[in-house]
């Protein structure tokens, strides 16, 4: 499928300020894709189906998963919105014929996790801080600067801010985070 018929399916599943947020994610995924060197076909595509699943209700992620044998963990079933990543890899696959790295870019733009490909990189921090968001979590300004230099100084910052976030308000953590961080740091030039 061509972005263009990507973007107007989406668009039939989402509400339109999630939908400008997909948009703006795009966008900021081709700017990206042009600094570390992947296809911004690809990056657009990816970036404009990140959140297919995310306005589905807590109750349809729950039988989505369990009817398509999507392993939900126990942070999941804790926060089932955590869910959209896994449960729209799984659409994009089926629907929109996307490949394994788009797959994880989509199942891990929230989460994270070790070792992440340069696609997932890019989807996970284009999320954070396209355009339209506003820093509520993250010095946005900050992390927007930091990415058109050092994709994995980017992350780290990113999940730092989040961490300490959802510390404040005695919020979950998922592992995955925590293991691409820790990852990140360990691998570090």
């Amino acid at each position: 499928m061509d972005y263009e018929e990507i973007k107007a399916d989406v668009e039939k599943v989402l509400s339109e300020k999630r939908f400008t947020h997909s948009v703006g994610v795009a966008k900021k995924a081709v700017e990206l894709a042009k600094i570390y060197g992947v296809d911004e076909d690809i990056a657009k595509k990816t970036a404009i189906a990140h959140d297919v699943a995310k306005e589905i209700t807590k109750e349809e992620k729950l039988n989505y998963a369990k009817e398509h044998n999507i392993e939900v963990d126990e942070i999941e079933s804790a926060k089932p919105s955590l869910l959209h990543g896994k449960i729209g890899a799984d659409i994009a696959a089926k629907k929109y014929g996307f490949s394994e790295d788009m797959q994880n870019a989509i199942k891990f733009h929230t989460t994270g996790r070790a070792n992440m490909s340069i696609l997932e990189k890019i989807i996970y921090v284009a999320d954070k801080i396209e355009e339209n968001r506003k820093g509520k979590k993250v010095d946005i300004e900050k992390a927007r600067e930091l990415s058109k230099k050092d994709i994995d100084e980017t992350i780290i910052f990113l999940m730092d801010e989040s961490i300490v976030y959802n510390i404040g308000k005695e919020g979950l953590v998922h592992p995955k985070t925590i293991e691409a961080r820790n990852y990140l740091l360990m691998h570090k030039n």
